[in-house]
């Protein structure tokens, strides 16, 4: 393990989260509330990013292990400090609740424990869904994007820290590509912002909304989310746009480069688009007749498949008074999630492809065992240790979700409550059914169980694997 590199990335992250969190601070300054739970955690994060980055490594190269803890490490220090404002501020003084509130935040999940966003302050509210956007695409890949690397070192920790079972470079270098992914990032945030001013919201909470929203995340200023606004123009925007943002950011590199039918020639795209077609028909056909017709039932089928695919977490009704078909088909989207290399969570469209390729080809092997049967993915074959490795995960992910559901139940809720809790954590969705339905939150857990959903939630933004390496001693040796 070169520790020197990890602290020096550490340092740089710390940083970087000091330069982000002026942005809230100038809300704070323009709604005339105290700077001081800002200004106090910029400093800390300055002397420690300063310090840490004093610390020299050897060599510049940054391999797979390092990647892995640097991504580890990163997430939880930039929740641990994130959580300072809403401490020193008094909006949320516990401090696990303020860390589940910005783990939920930075792993736009979505989970929250307040009841009301509404009588947090200005800059609170600002902080708490700009953390979203960050976490969306990944603060390590905005590092990369900003920063000087050295030669291809950042790609351990893009495939850390980007979404997918693979991660492959748009164009030869590192840095380009978090540039381009940042700047598509940025393009949908700020035209999403655009046309929901159009709608009648106001600018800042336009903006907070499309910060949301680009995360995947489903953090809102109204404690009614989406629903509050009674518009179906503003839920419709939201809806597009989740549907985009839970779509692959390599399929719009492509468009921009005028390849547009090789975009649209996505296998996983076309999965994707079939499976909100189908389950938005399902559920609307089976909620038509509790919510005023067919064409009612689509507008909101529609908006809660983009919010849980999306892994999103918004709402404009309380789906868990929906009918059984269509609660538990929405908790299989969860599962489910957006595409690989989207902002999106769960277990990706893709993954969810090569392990129904996988268990289809072991079939016909056991009929046929002197054939070879190789599986296809985006027109090229899947090699043994992706399929293992997306295996692997998926056993992981059920592993994680069950030991989950069993801890919670320590509380006393009841399984619907415990089990849709950690589906919802892991997955990123942030709203399950029962207790942690849309109308409900996550306050009544104890703060053992928050944290327990909160180590989900990272486990889950970061696909698993870069949270347990911390967990292996191993990876600790020195080189």
């Amino acid at each position: 393990m070169n520790r020197r590199i990890v602290g020096n990335t550490l340092g740089k992250v710390l940083l970087a989260e000091a330069a982000l969190l002026l942005l809230p601070m100038t809300a704070a300054l323009f709604a005339r509330e105290p700077v001081l739970p800002f200004l106090s955690t910029i400093l800390l994060l300055l002397v420690s990013g300063f310090l840490l980055t004093r610390i020299r490594p050897r060599s510049p190269d940054l391999f797979a292990r390092e990647g892995f803890v640097c991504v580890g490490l990163s997430w939880i220090l930039m929740s641990l400090f994130g959580a300072l404002p809403f401490v020193f501020s008094g909006d949320i003084p516990h401090l696990i609740d303020a860390w589940f509130e910005t783990v939920s935040g930075f792993t736009t999940t979505g989970a929250s424990i307040l009841e009301n966003p509404e009588l947090l302050s200005r800059g609170c509210l600002f902080w708490r869904l700009f953390t979203h956007w960050i976490g969306g695409m990944g603060v390590l890949v905005f590092i990369a994007a900003v920063l000087p690397v050295s030669g291809d070192s950042y790609i351990h920790i893009m495939r850390a820290e980007v979404p997918g079972p693979t991660v492959s470079k748009l164009v030869p270098r590192v840095r380009k590509t978090a540039r381009i992914l940042y700047l598509i990032y940025l393009v949908l945030t700020a035209l999403e912002c655009l046309l929901l001013v159009l709608g009648g919201m106001s600018f800042y909470e336009a903006l907070l909304h499309a910060f949301a929203t680009a995360g995947t995340g489903g953090f809102s200023t109204r404690a009614a989310s989406i629903g509050a606004y009674q518009s179906v123009y503003i839920e419709m925007v939201i809806a597009v746009f989740m549907l985009l943002f839970g779509c692959n950011f390599n399929l719009f590199y492509l468009v921009l480069i005028g390849q547009a039918s090789t975009a649209l020639q996505s296998e996983e795209l076309r999965v994707y688009l079939g499976i909100i077609a189908g389950a938005v028909l399902l559920i609307a056909l089976n909620i038509m007749k509790g919510c005023g017709g067919f064409l009612s039932g689509l507008r909101y089928a529609f908006f809660q498949v983009m919010t849980v695919l999306s892994t999103t977490g918004f709402s404009t009704c309380d789906f868990d008074r929906w009918p059984e078909l269509s609660r538990w088909v929405l908790v299989l989207l969860m599962f489910i999630g957006g595409c690989a290399g989207s902002t999106g969570g769960g277990m990706k469209v893709s993954r969810i492809l090569i392990l129904l390729k996988s268990c289809y080809a072991e079939l016909r092997r056991m009929i046929m065992p002197s054939r070879v049967r190789r599986i296809w993915f985006e027109g090229r074959t899947v090699d043994d240790q992706t399929v293992q490795s997306v295996q692997v995960f998926f056993f992981l992910y059920l592993l994680i979700t069950g030991t989950g559901t069993l801890l919670l139940s320590l509380d006393g809720c009841d399984l619907t409550t415990n089990l849709t809790a950690s589906i919802a954590c892991i997955s990123n969705v942030g709203p399950g059914l029962s207790a942690v339905g849309p109308s409900g939150n996550y306050l009544f857990f104890s703060p053992l169980s928050k944290l327990i959903l909160s180590l989900e939630m990272l486990l889950g933004r970061l696909e698993v694997f870069p949270m347990l390496f911390l967990f292996s001693p191993r990876v600790w040796k020195r080189m």
